[in-house]
């Protein structure tokens, strides 16, 4: 649930910070007094685009942070450890949006800086805003098929995620026979190079590290005289008699007088007889090394030879021979896969055909699973929509097959199977069923909204539900059992409504007035957590107007107590 909402410089508002509790929330407050910016901030919250104009006049940024405590098992948990955000579930979830006044806007969740997309895909599964004219999911037709999926996922997701992993062999399939079918003329000019490639690298004979190897003996044989030189006479100042044999004669010296002085000289002395053990051992490795140097023109030749070959076919195919080997296999495949394209062709049109009938069983499959969900639906949605008094509203779930066909360059598959769903209602009796989208009274789309999203509430966990005056247009007993159906919906979820109509706003747990001000010359928007008389006496402005009276604070007085007794009753 949203906990705390803060705002600050955000259009009218100055600095608001609003605390929340569970259930059903109402916002009122007269016309302009900016009880949509408090949804606009829910908006930007959730990832909506903002502006420079968003931003109260002679102030540098518009700020907005809430706050969510949420389940170990919501499903934003995982987004988030999707998208590389550190969240410890135990703790609340915490947004903030900042905008500056030239447009630039900045985003984190828990302190940790996200782009708009990222935030975007966390904020879908937190809020979800509905307004009277606005076309959000539910009214996108092609979005249908996905709430359709949610609607029975235990049962259908298994089956469509069969589905795609078969769908996404046979669109592989159907590339592949696509690919070796437009190679003609260009094919077989590129299988004479391949060719060419191939023996090329083939007569090389290369080995893998070979190039590494040759250039290290090419240093040596290049050097050799100079090596030689050098330890040879390095060898000879050891063995000399300013080498071996003065370290031999220092040692015996010492080790005369070492009795004399045993604590400082035999220390003195077992360091020099170490030195001279391990002068002495690299004299013999210097004196082997140099008897191994190797005088070979005609080998250094063969080796310059050899790096200079390797050096152009890495120019051509490679940075390396390791390169220029895997080069080589991989045109050898392609070279295989032209002489025999023909060959490939029926191998890989068998296998599309048999790939083919599996997706369209899994296709009929996942569509008989739909058809079943739909009719179930439907049911609920009707009846939902009977219980707010659009008794003789018919609710159906279109399913548009366009078939299959053998021809496999005209598949009839998508990713999402075999069926195109639209969610189609007639609203009065006689009417023909039309597309959701295409309802043209306001009153009855508020309530189609408000049936849809009790359906969908229970299965979407999306914990922050928000309607932005969907009750214009209503009145009388259908205002009454919008507001019932909202208090039902805040069991699934927390439920929050702007609205005008006082017998929407006697039914919830919670009541927030939006009050405008102005004070030298400046407009200002604050929020009130309004109970007992001051509910009282906002019902009853909404009930009379500006002018408060005696009877009109019974009638709030009345209406709140009824609500109450509703929900108690509905709780039982």
């Amino acid at each position: 649930m949203l906990t705390v909402l803060t705002i600050r410089n955000l259009a009218v508002i100055e600095q608001v910070t609003v605390s929340f509790r569970n259930g059903f929330s109402v916002l009122t407050g007269e016309t302009g007094a900016g009880k949509s910016i408090i949804i606009d901030a829910l908006g930007l919250i959730a990832g909506g685009r903002g502006s420079a104009e968003l931003v109260r006049y002679g102030c540098e940024k518009a700020e907005i942070e809430a706050g969510f405590e949420l389940a170990h098992g919501h499903p934003v948990w995982d987004v988030l450890a999707r998208i590389g955000i550190d969240a410890n579930r135990d703790e609340p979830l915490i947004i903030r949006r900042e905008i500056s006044a030239q447009g630039k806007s900045s985003s984190r969740i828990n302190g940790q800086l996200v782009n708009l997309t990222m935030l975007r895909e966390a904020g879908e599964c937190l809020v979800n805003i509905h307004g009277q004219h606005e076309h959000q999911s539910l009214m996108k037709a092609e979005a249908h098929i996905h709430w359709l999926d949610m609607f029975d996922a235990e049962t259908i997701v298994p089956a469509r995620t069969h589905y795609e992993e078969v769908y996404d062999r046979y669109t592989e399939l159907r590339k592949e026979l696509r690919q070796l079918e437009e190679s003609t003329k260009q094919a077989l000019q590129m299988a004479d190079l391949y060719r060419f490639q191939i023996e090329e690298i083939s007569a090389a004979s290369l080995k893998i590290g070979e190039d590494a190897s040759l250039s290290e003996e090419k240093r040596k044989l290049a050097n050799a005289e100079k090596l030689f030189q050098n330890v040879a006479d390095s060898y000879d100042a050891l063995y000399g008699s300013k080498g071996l044999s003065a370290i031999s004669k220092a040692i015996q010296r010492i080790s005369d007088v070492s009795a004399v002085d045993t604590a400082k000289l035999n220390p003195l002395l077992e360091q020099m007889q170490s030195a001279f053990y391990q002068l002495e051992d690299a004299a013999f490795q210097l004196r082997d090394y140099r008897d191994g140097i190797e005088f070979n023109p005609a080998r250094l030749e063969h080796v310059e030879q050899r790096l200079d070959m390797i050096g152009m076919l890495r120019r051509k195919y490679g940075d390396n021979v390791a390169e220029i080997i895997e080069h080589g296999k991989r045109i050898s495949q392609q070279l295989e896969l032209i002489e025999n394209k023909d060959e490939a062709v029926k191998r890989i049109t068998r296998q599309t055909e048999q790939v083919q009938d599996q997706l369209l069983t899994a296709g009929d499959k996942l569509s008989k699973l739909r058809q079943h969900a739909a009719k179930r639906l439907s049911h609920s949605i009707e009846a939902e929509l009977k219980a707010l008094h659009m008794e003789r509203t018919r609710f159906e779930v279109q399913f548009l097959r366009s078939g299959h066909s053998e021809d496999l360059e005209s598949p009839s598959f998508t990713r999402n199977g075999l069926d195109q769903v639209e969610f189609l209602i007639s609203a009065n009796p006689g009417e023909p069923l039309r597309p959701l989208a295409k309802i043209a009274s306001g009153g009855e789309m508020s309530r189609i909204m408000l049936a849809m999203k009790s359906i969908f509430a229970r299965v979407d966990r999306i914990p922050v539900l928000v309607f932005d005056e969907v009750d214009t247009g209503v009145s009388g007993r259908a205002a009454q059992a919008i507001a019932e159906k909202m208090s039902e919906l805040s069991q699934y979820c927390q439920v929050f409504s702007i609205t005008h109509l006082p017998q929407v706003a006697c039914m919830a747990d919670s009541h927030y007035l939006i009050l405008k001000t102005i004070q030298a010359d400046r407009t200002f928007t604050s929020v009130e957590d309004v109970r007992d008389s001051e509910r009282v006496r906002e019902l009853a402005r909404m009930l009379g107007g500006v002018e408060v009276t005696e009877k009109t604070l019974d009638h709030a007085r009345e209406m709140i107590s009824l609500a109450n007794e509703k929900k108690m009753n509905a709780n039982v």
